[in-house]
C-alpha cells in the first residue's frame, strides 16, 4: 500500500484505509471473498469474536503465509471482544482463543466491539431470557475492561486497542483513566449518518476513525472503511478507488445527505430489550 492508502495515529499506527469486512459472511462463502479481497490487494482484514469465523479467517491467512504470497508483517488484522465477554477476567482468555482461531500471535488491533453486555449463559453469543429478550449484564465497567484491554498491549498479544459502537461520553470515561489510550473507534458511518460531531472528537484526540455499513465517501475525509461482499468481483470493485477524487461541489452534494435524526443501517434493537441497558450508547 501506498502511504496515500494508510491512515496514521500518533505517527505509530499505520492502518489502510481501505479493509475487508466479514460480518454476516462464514465458511465457502468467506473463503472465496478473501481469496479476492487479497488477491486484490487488501492487507487489512476486520474480523470479531462475534462473527464466529475467525477460524475460516485463520485458515485463508495461513494459506497464504505458507504459500510464501504474504508475511504476517504484511496484514493488518482487526478482531473485537464480543458483549457476551464484556468483563475483566473474560478480556484475555477471549483474545487468546481469538489469536489461535487466526493463527497468528497478535492481532493489530483489539477493540470492545460494543459499550453494553450480555450475561455469559454457557457460551451463547446472544443469551435470551424466557421471556425472550437478551439476558443483560447492566454491571459493565469500562474502566476495568480497559485495564485488560492495555494488559493485552503490554503481552504484546495486539499492538493497538480501541473502541466501537461507543459514544462520546463513554470515550471520555475510557480516556480520562487511559494509561494506553485507544487509537481507533469503529462505528456506523455514511452519507446518512456522517456523525461529524463524534469525528471532529475523535480527531481532537488523535482517535482514528473506521466506518462500517459504509455508502458514499468517508475515505476522503480520512475515515478507514471496511465494506464486505460476497461476490468477489465486487470485492475488488470496492478496493479499486483510488483512481479519481471528488471536487468541493461532488462532497458537499455527499455532506447535504446527512438525515437528522440520522438513519441506521445496524439497528441495536435488534437486541430485544437492549435499550434498557445503561450503557446502550444512543
Amino acid at each position: 500500500m501506498s502511504p496515500l492508502n494508510v491512515l496514521q495515529v500518533f505517527g505509530l499506527l499505520k492502518m489502510p484505509i481501505i479493509g475487508l469486512g466479514t460480518w454476516q459472511i462464514n465458511g465457502k462463502d468467506l473463503e472465496i471473498s478473501l481469496e479476492a479481497a487479497l488477491e486484490a490487494g487488501y492487507r487489512s482484514i476486520d474480523t470479531a469474536t462475534f462473527y464466529q469465523n475467525e477460524d475460516v479467517i485463520g485458515r485463508v491467512v495461513k494459506r497464504w503465509i505458507d504459500a510464501g504470497k504474504l508475511k504476517r508483517d504484511d496484514l493488518y488484522i482487526v478482531t473485537k471482544l464480543p458483549p457476551s465477554l464484556m468483563r475483566p477476567e473474560d478480556v484475555e482468555p477471549c483474545l487468546r482463543s481469538s489469536l489461535e482461531k487466526l493463527q497468528v500471535d497478535y492481532v493489530d488491533l483489539y477493540l470492545v466491539h460494543v459499550p453494553f453486555a450480555f450475561r455469559n449463559v454457557s457460551g451463547q453469543m446472544v443469551p435470551i431470557t424466557e421471556k425472550g429478550r437478551i439476558d443483560m449484564d447492566k454491571s459493565t465497567d469500562h474502566i476495568a475492561i480497559w485495564k485488560m484491554m492495555e494488559k493485552m498491549v503490554d503481552k504484546k498479544m495486539t499492538k493497538d486497542i480501541g473502541l466501537s459502537n461507543f459514544n462520546i461520553s463513554q470515550i471520555e470515561r475510557v480516556l480520562s483513566h487511559a494509561r494506553i489510550p485507544p487509537v481507533n473507534l469503529q462505528v456506523e458511518l455514511h452519507v446518512f449518518n456522517q456523525q461529524n460531531k463524534l469525528v471532529n472528537y475523535c480527531r481532537k484526540h488523535n482517535i482514528s476513525v473506521t466506518s462500517y455499513s459504509t455508502f458514499a465517501s468517508p475515505g476522503c475525509k480520512g475515515i478507514a472503511v471496511i465494506p464486505k461482499s460476497k461476490d468477489p468481483e465486487r470485492v475488488k470493485s470496492n478496493f479499486d478507488i483510488f483512481d479519481f477524487v471528488l471536487d468541493d461541489d461532488e462532497m458537499k452534494e455527499l455532506n447535504d445527505l446527512d438525515a437528522d435524526p440520522p438513519i441506521r443501517v445496524l439497528d441495536m434493537t435488534m437486541f430485544p430489550g437492549i435499550k434498557e441497558h445503561p450503557e446502550y450508547p444512543w
